[in-house]
Formats: structure tokens, sequence, C-alpha cells
């Protein structure tokens, strides 16, 4: 996998002080551009570095459909930069911008992004044809929201640990590259997957389930300053050449909003359905809104929607409150026609076993909030059977256990 390709080999170089952005770049000038006239940093295609712990990150941005073509290019700079003292590996990407007026479902081959792999295809909208195919996993489930900050990523993993703890075999690929949460949320964060056969990478192991994220790769406090393609390119590379297992659902992490990487994941992959994350409040289902029309657009099945924060319960005087208004989502579902899937109050425990790695399913499986996860669980599960069984005709078959 290009994310993690030791170039060095499997020989671990001491760190140095000479491992900077501006050595990089300095190597990066020797490697000449596309048609072998000035080199690749004066032309301006190098992507800003990315640097962490004897890794370094960049992507080369190439004409679309030169992917194949350039690949010497991309094996020269990763030859180039895997000599400087402190590189223990480096990740080299071809990504492709579009021109104005193109369309902007992302192409996982030849015409955007160069990952070793082959053309797989450009994803048509809401078609199967070009997609990548994942035939070790049953279904995959988004986890979406409009915004940020409605508590998506943690909604994702204790939906993801109720799945398993309700006979699923399970995982979760955290795709929000600018903002990768998982590694926290499950205790992970500081640690790297291992290197696999054929350029690929294990995912990692959280509570019995498997773990992809972009947040094992980078320093939990480097920004990631990407352009749209090199995001495309990572998520279609975290999807085809991570070693999944037999899984029964996978759970996309989605970040939030509605761009490229959204459509990256709805196009590249056939997902079973997404499972949108709102909080009450009229802000957020205003864009929990787009997120919807986004999924209809793409002929992505809309499980059903969750309200996060739904309300607060003084654990004191046991008084309730809607902080943040009550039912908005509910309401929001009947509107439009989809499922409601149940709400999640703001409770501090959720919020502590989030933070310290353990997540209220597995840490307190037999209590009021575990439960709740495991009935939105249930709802999201049983909705994407329902329209599995739709597109191949047949009856609905109900495999989670009780």
């Amino acid at each position: 996998m290009r994310l993690c390709h030791e170039a060095t080999q499997g020989v671990r170089k001491p760190m140095s002080t000479n491992l900077t952005k501006e050595r990089v770049l300095e190597m990066l000038q020797k490697v000449k551009g596309p048609d072998q006239g000035d080199d690749i940093v004066s032309l301006g295609i190098v992507s800003p570095i990315v640097i962490n712990k004897g890794k370094v990150y960049f992507a080369i941005s190439v004409e679309p459909g030169r992917a194949k073509e350039l690949e010497p290019m991309r094996e020269a700079a990763e030859e180039i930069v895997g000599r400087i003292d402190g590189v223990e590996s480096v990740a080299v990407t071809l990504t492709a911008d579009r021109n104005a007026g193109e369309a902007s479902a992302p192409d996982t081959g030849g015409g955007g992004c160069s990952t070793g792999g082959g053309r797989a295809g450009a994803p048509g909208s809401g078609g199967t044809g070009g997609q990548i195919p994942m035939p070790n996993i049953g279904s995959i489930i988004a986890v979406a929201s409009g915004k940020g900050g409605v508590g998506k990523s943690t909604t994702a993993i204790n939906l993801a640990l109720s799945f398993q703890a309700n006979g699923l075999r399970t995982g979760i690929l955290d795709a929000d590259i600018y903002g990768p949460s998982i590694p926290r949320l499950l205790g992970l964060q500081g640690q790297n997957p291992e290197a696999a056969e054929n350029d690929q990478i294990k995912p990692m192991k959280a509570f019995g389930m498997e773990v992809m994220s972009i947040g094992f790769l980078v320093d939990e406090d480097a920004p990631m300053i990407w352009r749209g393609p090199m995001v495309m390119s990572a998520l279609t590379q975290m999807l085809q050449f991570v070693t999944w297992g037999e899984l029964d659902v996978l759970v996309v992490d989605m970040p939030p909003g509605t761009g490229d990487a959204q459509l990256t994941m709805s196009q590249a992959v056939p997902l079973a359905g997404a499972v949108i994350v709102s909080t009450p409040q009229d802000l957020a289902l205003i864009d929990a809104r787009k997120g919807l029309n986004m999924f209809k657009q793409v002929k992505v099945p809309v499980l059903g929607i969750v309200e996060n924060m739904s309300y607060f319960k003084c654990p004191s005087c046991g008084e309730r409150s809607d902080i943040f208004g009550h039912g908005g989502a509910k309401t929001e579902a009947e509107r439009i026609k989809v499922p409601f899937l149940g709400e999640i109050p703001l409770h501090m425990d959720i919020r502590e076993k989030s933070d310290a790695g353990q997540p209220v399913v597995v840490s307190d499986p037999d209590g009021p909030h575990a439960k709740i996860y495991s009935q939105i669980a249930e709802k999201a599960w049983t909705n994407a059977e329902a329209h599995k069984a739709k597109r191949e005709g047949k009856k609905t078959k109900i495999t989670m256990e009780s």
C-alpha cells in the first residue's frame, strides 16, 4: 500500500535533523516533471509535505489519464526521498485535479491516483460499475452528518460495537481525513499498523473489531493540509489496500459535509446505506438535510436518522432539559419519509468513556446507553437488509442476534 510503502525495505535509519520539509523539497528538485523539463518542485505540483516520526507523505499532481505513464516519476520521487537520513518510509501518490465543469465523481484508477494496484475504473453515479471490489465485506454502512460537532464519530463507534455485540463480524473505517478521531475513541492513538504482503497493511484491532484510520499514519496534532485529490487517493487506498478480513459489516465514519470525500465513499464502493446523525436544533437539521439529499442523488439508501444529544437528564435531581431542543430529527424523518432510528441523550458517561478510549457499549454493556445504541444498530441493520433484499428481489432475512 502506497500509504505505508517501506522505501527503506525494512532497514530502520537513525533519526536525523536532516529530515525536514525543506530537505525533502531539496531532494525532490532532482526529479524531472511529467515532460522531462523543469523539476516537480519548480512546476508547483508537489503537495504540502507531511512528516511524522520518520514517515514522509506527499502527493504529485498530474493530468487526468497520465497516472500509469508517470508511475516512474512517482517511483523516482519515492526513491530519492528514501535516501534522506532519518526516513523510515515514504508514501507518494499521484493525484489529478479535475478541470472546471468535469464531474466530481472520483476516479480510482489511472485518471485519479496511482496506488500500484491497477485501474479499478471510475465509479458511476450510484451504479456498481467501476466500483472498488470488496469481496470480503458483506455490507458497508456509512455514518454521516451534514456538519461537525454533532457526535457522529462517537455514534459510529458505538454503532459498530453494537453490530459486533449482536453477532456480526464488524470493522470500522475512519474516513474523516481532516479530523480522524477513531484512534482516540478506541484507545489506539500512537499505534501504527503492520505491513502485509503486496504493499498492503493490516488493519488495527480494538475490542475484537478491525479498524483503519489515517490517524494511525500521521501525528495526532499534525494538520492534514491536503487538497481534494489527495484525500480521495488516501480514502481509496484505505479501502483497497488494507487486508480487511471476512466482515459482515464495515462501518464508515464519514467526514462531515457533502464534498469530494463524501462523494468518493458514496460512489467508489457499494454502500448498503447511510445513517445520518444530527442534533435536534434547526441549524444542525438544515445541514443534515443536505447530507440526506446527497445520498439520495447518488442512489444510496438512507437507513435512518439518529438524534444525538437529544436531551440532558440531571444526574443529581433527575430533571430533564432539552438543551438543543427536542424531537427535531424525528419530525424531520417523518417529513421526508425516512426511518427514525432513536434518541441518544447528552450524558457524561458517554463523553467520559469515549475520551478514555472505552466506548460505553463495551465499558458498560448492560447499561441504558448501550441498550439505546443496540436498538439503533438493530433498526439500521434491519433496514439495510430490507434494501438489500429489495435489490436482489428476495425476502428479507435478519441475521442479528438479540
